[in-house]
């Protein structure tokens, strides 16, 4: 079964706003074995969405369309809608109710016109409940091809894909199994994992892909694999995971999305028992958000002292102004003595130091843009590392990021 997701609206297009629901749609239909193939914007015309309707019909199973749906005049969707399904608009009852629910008790205002006319729907669709707004999502179809028109918001549309149109397409469609397993890899690059698994992808079975996702400082390994029957197809995936953990093992920290580094960091401080802080310049607390990013990290985090300015470095974290008078603020030295601090002040088992030149410009020393230090304390002692991750500063604080993590995943596996 195939999908194109549809968004429609002029302030995608102009970049007003970041097209997030094409995303999260795929992704819920890639879980139930639908396999989206195009992903299209286009904006409020009518012309144009009639011309991508007919040029959508019967090419794929389904069409799933975010956009146009709110109270404004220029939402023109459900009308072109009609107009293409040869239609014309009636009030729903039940959705009518809900608004003049929602109205009286949750926004306690008089209700208007305008906002009623969200009832009005295709008389021809099958109304998609909108638990968490006022305008209803709508299934079509013409000939081979389903069509389903969900408002833009994205936590209305959420709520849609979740509670209405994905047990609908499980209850009513056969679709093929889709098994995904994400191997995650830091510390090499993309080219180089290719270069040493050459040989094991050239002998993947034709109904297994293999997708490279690299980001800075790590790389995902997709495995995809599609089939009717979903034991073979889960064991082909594990059989191939098994085998490849025996040639790249070495860079191998986590399996599957949600096991991401910072994850596999909290995992391992949390069997241990053990706590975590950092002290960070160049990355103005981006590893502290990373970290903190993860459920219940607060078992294992204690807090970061953002020393972005020297004298928060002196003053605060009490690195010596000899040290930095003598290395400058960019050093190996000025790393282990932030690492040591974080560890002291917030009593940690490990901290985590780091300095360096993000750039465009550079601070008061001779370490040119890109060259980062970072430096972890562990209970037995200190660890300093020298980077150089070039340009430009987002790809710097990015791979620096990374690399902490790395480096403190390295350290704790170490005792």
């Amino acid at each position: 079964m195939t999908a194109v997701i549809l968004t429609i609206g002029d302030e995608i297009l102009i970049g007003q706003i970041t097209d997030t629901n094409s995303g999260y749609i795929a992704k819920a239909l890639d879980k139930i074995g639908i396999r989206t193939v195009e992903m299209l914007s286009i904006g409020d015309d009518r012309d144009q969405i009639l011309d991508t309707f007919g040029y959508l019909q019967d090419k794929v199973d389904l069409v799933i369309i975010t956009g146009g749906l709110g109270p404004t005049k220029d939402d023109i969707t459900k009308k072109t809608i009609c107009e293409y399904f040869n239609d014309h608009l009636v009030v729903n009852p039940d959705v009518l109710a809900h608004i003049e629910d929602m109205w009286r008790n949750l926004f306690k205002r008089e209700i208007s016109q305008v906002n009623r006319d969200q009832a009005l729907v295709p008389s021809s669709s099958t109304v998609l409940f909108n638990r968490y707004g006022t305008a209803p999502g709508m299934w079509l179809q013409k000939g081979q091809t389903v069509f389903i028109s969900l408002p833009g918001v994205p936590y209305e549309m959420k709520g849609i894909v979740e509670h209405e149109i994905i047990p609908k397409l499980v209850r009513e469609y056969d679709r093929p199994y889709i098994v995904h397993k994400t191997i995650l890899t830091y510390g090499v690059g993309e080219s180089v994992i290719a270069e040493r698994i050459e040989d094991w992808e050239n002998n993947l079975p034709e109904f297994i892909k293999l997708a490279y996702l690299p980001a800075p400082g790590r790389v995902r390994l997709r495995l995809t694999a599609r089939g009717k029957d979903k034991t073979i197809i889960e064991n082909a995936i594990a059989e191939k995971v098994t085998s490849l953990s025996g040639i790249i093992g070495d860079i191998i920290v986590g399996y599957d999305d949600e096991e991401v580094l910072e994850a596999v960091v909290g995992k391992l401080l949390t069997e241990r028992k053990q706590s975590v802080s950092t002290a960070e310049s160049c990355t103005g607390g981006k590893i502290a958000q990373t970290l903190t990013s993860i459920p219940g990290s607060s078992q294992y985090y204690k807090g970061s002292i953002v020393s972005y300015a020297e004298e928060v470095k002196t003053e605060v974290l009490g690195v010596s102004k000899q040290t930095i008078e003598k290395h400058t603020v960019v050093s190996a030295e000025v790393a282990k003595e932030m690492a040591q601090s974080a560890q002291r002040i917030l009593k940690t088992d490990y901290a985590i130091g780091i300095t360096g030149n993000a750039g465009p410009t550079t601070d008061d020393t001779d370490k040119g843009v890109g060259i980062v230090f970072i430096a972890v304390a562990t209970p037995d002692g200190v660890v300093v590392e020298e980077f150089n991750f070039g340009q430009p500063r987002d790809k710097v604080i990015d791979r620096s990021v990374n690399k902490s993590l790395e480096m403190l995943r390295q350290e704790i596996l170490k005792r």
